[in-house]
């Protein structure tokens, strides 16, 4: 697709999301689902510990229900988590996404990639890729955006199905899941050890949101 077909299909994309959303809204009914705060505090041989976010923070991705968490384990690097899950996107609560949040909190990308990560299924499933500096440090983060058993990676792509599934479905619920970790042991290990952990998550988080 050429770069001036991309636009375009941005623009309508955009356009669906701002305009589409609230023709077809007739009130959501989203499944029930178990509080983000009672996923697995051990996942494999990590132990987690809860990081609330603070006030001020809440004001701004205006979620409505997340989880903040660091997993470690013995001689190993922290393992950041953080899933934000929004019951609806039409009254101005939307997805936030890391690839503009992290130059805002003075991480700079050094590499950006789209990597893939295996499903419970045995299927793959898209992820963004990043590794961020600020300073001295270095991180590996990966975030991918999750809806109704879907995994999207792209931000556009996961508009456009939130414009669909409000037309299909009438709902706009969605999460954003991010993991970052300390670069410590070189760029391989740290992005091996985010996919290993992204991978278990997986395994779990169909509990946690709703398909």
């Amino acid at each position: 697709m050429s770069a001036g077909a991309r636009f375009w299909v941005m623009i309508v994309v955009l356009l669906g999301a701002a305009t589409g959303l609230p023709l077809f809204w007739h009130g959501e009914v989203v499944p029930s689902t178990r509080p983000l705060a009672t996923f697995p505090l051990v996942v494999g041989a990590l132990q987690g510990r809860d990081l609330p976010l603070e006030d001020w923070e809440l004001q701004v991705v205006r979620v409505d229900d997340y989880l903040s968490r660091v997993y470690s384990g013995p001689g190993a690097p922290p393992l950041y988590l953080y899933i934000g899950y929004y019951s609806s996107q039409r009254a101005g609560q939307t997805l936030h996404t890391p690839r503009n949040c992290l130059p805002g909190s003075g991480w700079q990308p050094v590499t950006a990639a789209e990597l893939k990560l295996r499903l419970p299924s045995g299927q793959h499933a898209p992820a963004n890729f990043y590794v961020v500096e600020k300073g001295l440090d270095r991180q590996v983060v990966l975030y991918w955006y999750q809806a109704h058993g879907r995994v999207v990676a792209n931000e556009y792509r996961a508009k456009f199905y939130t414009v669909l599934d409000a037309i299909r479905l009438n709902r706009t619920d969605a999460a954003l899941v991010k993991i970052n970790t300390p670069i410590l042991r070189g760029e391989a290990e740290a992005r091996e050890r985010a996919v290993a952990f992204a991978t278990q998550l997986l395994n779990e988080l169909d509990h946690y949101l709703p398909r």
